[in-house]
């Protein structure tokens, strides 16, 4: 059983907006969640900065991982109280 592979300019339009939309949120995602953890202290961050940074990094998540680490990954800062 072979795959027909298709092109990006064969992909409906409406298709190609979606997955570009779906990209760009997962890079804003991504940044703001590594500038974050690299500005965050390690007390304020749940489990090892090192092991977020790498998932972070190298897994390919559709925006996952970043929402899970801005959502559950950190203590609230004490300015944030």
């Amino acid at each position: 059983m072979t795959v027909k592979k298709i092109e990006w300019g064969q992909l409906p339009t409406p298709v190609r907006v979606a997955l570009a939309a779906v990209a760009g949120v997962d890079a804003g995602l991504r940044l703001w969640s590594l500038v974050d953890l690299a500005r965050r202290p390690d007390e304020q961050v749940r489990g090892p900065k090192v092991a977020w940074m790498g998932g972070l990094i190298a897994m390919n998540t559709v925006g996952a991982l970043p929402a899970a680490y801005l959502l559950w990954g950190r203590h609230a800062a004490a300015t944030d109280r």
